[in-house]
């Protein structure tokens, strides 16, 4: 098994490079397609990566990041799917480590919009009081 290499990204400007000893691979039966072999064959893999044993994220990104674990089944081969299994690993660490968004910072409504609302209230109100009985003077 490689190193795990994660594209720049939102937090990452260089990019990361995962060592290899500190992902976590099993394998088992995949329950997806395959034909005859499907049954015989250890084709689903399974990849964990666990942030807080890593030599590579600093204190801050560990504490952003929990523990990642991606599945692979949709593929025959066991090799199509430790591929696919790193991909997702890869695209799920760039998100865990990209910065929040900025918070968002409410606005007043403007004069008009408050002027519009309260003449609508009032027109509103005056309908209403216009549905009461009427009286025979």
């Amino acid at each position: 098994m490689s190193n795990l290499r994660v594209p720049p990204g939102p937090g990452l400007p260089e990019g990361l490079v995962v060592p290899a000893d500190e992902l976590v691979e099993r394998f088992s039966r995949s329950s997806g397609p395959g034909g005859q072999s499907v049954n015989t064959t250890d084709s689903r893999v399974e990849l964990v990566f666990d942030p807080a044993a890593s030599s590579v994220l600093t204190e801050d990104e560990k504490r952003r990041v929990g523990l990642i674990r991606v599945v692979a089944a949709e593929h025959r081969s066991q090799h199509r799917n430790r591929v696919a299994a790193r991909e997702r690993l890869a695209t799920a660490l760039r998100a865990a480590l990209a910065p929040p968004p900025p918070p968002r910072v409410p606005t007043k409504p403007s004069k008009s919009s408050r002027r519009r609302r309260v003449e609508t209230k009032r027109k509103r109100g005056q309908t209403k009081a216009l549905r009461g009985r009427v009286r025979g003077e």
